[in-house]
């Protein structure tokens, strides 16, 4: 690329960025100018009521009237009319004041009027202070360098214990278990003491006499048998008889 071309295209880019802000500017109207101050009519304070008015090119620009002896209005341009650097004349009343102002897009300033009734008084034009001269706005600064963390500080003491809560409500009882199983038996029990030993039976009647023996010896095997005999009936029949009397004693 060369010298002309990038000349060319740097002059291209300044056109396109002012373009946004000269439509803006054409978009905004301009801000009014501001007056006020104090008033007199032929060297007396008007009434409450008097009515102060501006004047630029013969036509009326701003009214108002006059309150405690002060005025105060805003002078705005209307669409498709331009004031800038134009003359204002004010009358209070009936009367034209000797003082007179420059209308400025933002301007205006603290301004006593002093009208006459008679003729015009010498025109007073005041020194207005020139308007700020307000620059283009400068390119975004670097963003600063992040600063240290800061100390923690102490910490905090710690609170008091909470009041203890109410007591809940009791919950609902809960389902029946199930039945549980059957247990396993227990270990045998230790064997009882004996019982008492039974008192001696009373003893039973005699037996009847037994038959006679036979003599000699063919009769002696036999003799042994039958005494057996005879003894295991008179023992049976002792045990019949003590049997007896126990029961009946027990009855």
């Amino acid at each position: 690329m060369t010298k002309a071309n990038l000349v060319a295209l740097m002059a291209l880019m300044a056109m396109l960025l002012a373009l946004p802000a000269m439509v803006l500017a054409q978009a905004q109207p301009p801000r009014p100018a501001v007056f006020g101050g104090s008033t007199t009519l032929d060297g007396v304070t008007p009434a409450n009521g008097v009515t102060v008015t501006a004047t630029i090119d013969g036509v009326m620009a701003a009214s108002t009237t006059v309150s405690g002896g002060n005025y105060a209005f805003s002078i705005a341009q209307p669409p498709g009319v331009s004031y800038e650097g134009k003359e204002i004349t004010f009358n209070v009343g009936t009367g034209t004041a000797a003082e007179k102002a420059t209308w400025t897009a933002d301007g205006g300033a603290i301004l006593n009027l002093n009208a006459t009734s008679g003729p015009p008084p010498a025109t007073v034009t005041p020194t207005l202070p020139p308007s700020p001269v307000v620059g283009e706005v400068g390119p975004k600064g670097d963003a600063g360098a992040k600063g240290d963390p800061g100390v923690p500080g102490p910490a905090g003491a710690k609170g008091d214990a909470g009041a203890a809560g109410a007591a809940g409500a009791a919950g609902a009882a809960g389902a029946k278990g199930d039945t549980g199983g059957k247990g396993d038996s227990g270990a045998p029990g230790a064997p009882g003491p004996a019982g008492p030993v039974g008192g001696s039976g009373v003893t039973g009647p005699a037996g009847p006499a037994g038959p006679a023996g036979v003599d000699g010896e063919a009769a002696a095997a036999g003799g042994g048998l039958l005494g057996i005999i005879g003894l295991i009936v008179a023992v049976v029949a002792l045990i019949a008889a003590g049997g007896a009397i126990m029961m009946g004693g027990r009855r």
